[in-house]
């Protein structure tokens, strides 16, 4: 299932998309797309609806795919191929941040870069929407947590998360800077999440193409690992890394404008497209 929000910001709808691509309002069955919706239980519910009941929604505006996240957590330096386009080495665990959860915006919504910002960077990753309470749990069973997957763009502020004292989540929680979607899509749609294709483009120039495959740490042993540390629950989001092309990483290092346009997009998960604007 591919299930959305669309609507206003604040006013979204819980939607799903059916086999001919039109949405579905609902919202006479679930209250959001997030909590007990993509609990185990919820997405049965939802998965035993026949689309074609369901009243056809016109509004343009996508929504962040997921409601009421508590933590938006993401991994540093996942891709080998990344880590070696900026100089760094693979970290023997997993590198953890928190990107704020006010952050998070719809997938073509603008993208507002910081008054004071000089190395605003992009960065595709493979979200991982969690469905149940996770805690303690084993590599083996960690996929059994995941309700399923979405697009999410890492935006980051380069100069705010190096160069500055401090730790990355600076760089990283800048109102906006967290697009997810266009949808949830249940993991039963997604036969191996370390096999797809990933790419973005600004303003038309393809900067990234790779594979989640390139992953130093998959998605199960990620999800297993966080839970050795925290208790994740229904509608956190993890953003397991980006492959190389970002925009630090280019010689010379190119960053963002307003006016420039990003699309991005993760193999059977959708695109995105945002116009990155100046904060006045």
């Amino acid at each position: 299932m591919k299930l959305m929000r669309v609507g206003q910001p604040g006013q979204e709808k819980p939607a799903i998309l059916d086999a001919e691509g039109k949405i579905r309002d609902l919202s006479a069955h679930v209250k959001d797309i997030g909590g007990d919706a993509i609990s185990p239980e919820g997405l049965k519910k939802v998965a035993a609806i026949d689309p074609a009941t369901l009243p056809v929604l016109s509004e343009e505006r996508i929504g962040a795919c997921v409601a009421g996240t508590g933590k938006f957590i993401c991994i540093g330096l996942n891709f080998s191929d990344h880590a070696a386009e900026t100089g760094a080495t693979v970290p023997p665990e997993p590198v953890i941040f928190m990107k704020a959860t006010s952050a998070i915006v719809g997938p073509n919504d603008n993208v507002t870069i910081p008054r004071s910002s000089e190395k605003t960077d992009w960065e595709v990753e493979l979200g991982v929407v969690i469905g149940k309470t996770a805690k303690y749990v084993s590599e083996a069973d960690a996929l059994d947590y995941v309700a399923g997957y979405c697009v999410s763009h890492d935006v980051s502020e380069r100069a705010f998360q190096t160069e500055r004292a401090g730790q990355w989540t600076k760089g990283k929680s800048c109102d906006t800077f967290g697009p997810i979607g266009p949808w949830l899509v249940t993991k039963e749609e997604i036969a191996d999440p370390q096999n797809l294709g990933m790419w973005l483009k600004v303003n038309g120039q393809t900067m990234q193409d790779g594979s989640s495959k390139t992953m130093v740490y998959g998605v199960a042993h990620v999800v297993s690992y966080l839970s050795q540390f925290m208790s994740l629950h229904p509608g956190d989001v993890i953003s397991t890394g980006t492959p190389p092309g970002v925009g630090m990483g280019q010689k010379p290092p190119r960053y963002l404008k307003a006016g420039d346009v990003v699309e991005l997009g993760i193999e059977g998960l959708g695109s995105q497209k945002q116009t990155f604007v100046a904060d006045i």
